[in-house]
């Protein structure tokens, strides 16, 4: 339970160090260096890719995005926290575009062609 929280919190670090003690206790030293560089590589990737990939995503609430990944996750599995985030973040945006009478390609003309009459 601890460490779903720890995972669902972004708190990799705190489900990893428990996992690598565990593999050195248990597997080989060979195994156990494998996947501490894998741990590592990965938690790097996370922390480094993740928040250049989702900078340069549609503005959508960061709300919708945690709703859209804890129901994915709930309904799909660990796939489901993807998929839910996506999902409900195209809705999200395909329901404002419906609602201001846009389309999707429009709309982001139209959000630009505002921020320049409000400079």
């Amino acid at each position: 339970m601890i460490f779903t929280f720890a995972a669902v919190v972004q708190a990799g670090v705190l489900v990893l160090i428990p996992a690598v003690i565990y593999v050195f206790a248990t597997a080989s030293v060979t195994k156990a260096g494998i996947f501490l560089v894998w741990c590592i590589v990965v938690g790097l990737m996370d922390n480094i890719l993740k928040p250049l990939l989702l900078g340069r995503g549609v503005s959508v609430p960061v709300a919708v995005v945690f709703l859209g990944a804890i129901g994915g996750f709930m309904a799909m599995g660990v796939i489901g926290l993807f998929v839910g985030a996506i999902v409900l973040s195209v809705g999200y945006k395909l329901s404002l575009a419906w609602l201001r009478g846009t389309s999707a390609t429009n709309h982001s003309a139209v959000e630009r062609s505002d921020s320049r009459v409000t400079r």
